[in-house]
């Protein structure tokens, strides 16, 4: 078989990146702001860096609903101008942006969770996040049908139509890499051990245009200028 298909039960889909890529060039109100300077201490972003992203999170948390979260209709109007449109992965990055599992993305959620996709970023984190991806049904392990669902997906999404038979071998190929210990899931172990042998697989989660984050890398909104007032967007969290 195909290595490109051996493996593609394993990799971060186009339009997972394509997701992120859009969050990382778009972007609630003071009630969620979190301190700048402990958000800075907590991931690869600097100081600056997280007053940059707060401006791109303003841009989606108001679209919709104004309320100072990301929705995720306003996700998905940010994704793909239409906030009816359904997608399988843009839906399981929003789900894993949204830690507290209310509904909605907060400001720290977003900036930490784009901190792992960070060049910087701890590798064991990228890791984790794309372990946590693939574990659609959140038991700690990927299992087979797990991973058929994602094969799936990424196929309707390339338009591509294959026989089930030949999803079934890709299904089978892929465990008999990573699932060592014949039991018919992917644990956490198994799954570093793979990435290890198999570092091509977390490559889609970093995306560098994060790295020295600067107003220029998004001029369609004209963030951060240095007209810009920073007791403005953060009130007196500063203090």
């Amino acid at each position: 078989m195909d290595e490109k298909f051996e493996m593609s039960g394993l990799m971060l889909w186009p339009t997972t990146r394509c997701v992120l890529n859009a969050f990382s060039r778009r972007s609630k109100n003071k009630r969620d702001c979190e301190n700048p300077q402990r958000l800075a201490s907590e991931t690869c972003f600097s100081e600056k860096e997280v007053k940059i992203l707060h401006k791109l999170f303003k841009k989606l948390s108001c679209s919709i609903f104004k309320d100072g979260f990301i929705h995720k209709e306003e996700f998905q109007l940010a994704l793909f101008r239409n906030s009816k449109m359904k997608n399988f992965f843009a839906d399981r990055v929003f789900d894993l942006f949204d830690v507290k599992r209310n509904g909605v993305i907060g400001f720290g959620e977003f900036v930490r969770s784009l901190s792992i996709f960070h060049p910087d970023a701890d590798t064991n984190d990228k890791v984790e996040f794309l372990f946590r991806l693939y574990d659609l049904r959140n038991r700690g392990y990927i299992g087979r049908q797990e991973l058929k669902e994602m094969v799936v997906a990424l196929l309707d999404e390339s338009y591509l139509c294959l026989s089930d038979d030949y999803v079934e071998a890709i299904v089978d190929t892929t465990f008999q890499k990573v699932d060592i210990k014949g039991d018919g899931r992917i644990d956490p172990e198994e799954w570093k051990l793979f990435v290890a042998a198999n570092p091509a697989v977390i490559r889609n989660m970093n995306l560098p245009y994060l790295k020295d984050l600067t107003p220029c890398a998004f001029p369609n909104f004209g963030l951060m200028s240095d007209e810009d007032d920073d007791s403005e967007i953060y009130g007196d969290i500063n203090n």
